[in-house]
């Protein structure tokens, strides 16, 4: 297996990273977010009806 960063062999102790400064540099870009998860988009029809609930209960 190669490092996803550099492509180098991965090391056993960092795998799949070929040291810690490959991993370093993976953790660094999700904490960044230069990684990111796709998620669906929310219905808009269900945040109207939950804004319109909210502003419902502060009328009270």
């Amino acid at each position: 297996m190669s490092c996803p960063i550099c492509k180098k062999d991965s090391l056993q102790k960092y795998q799949p990273f070929c040291s810690k400064h490959c991993a370093d540099v993976d953790l660094g870009k999700w904490l960044n977010g230069s990684y990111a998860v796709a998620s669906e988009p929310e219905d808009s029809s269900e945040e109207a009806e939950l804004e319109a609930a909210l502003r419902a209960e502060t009328r009270h």
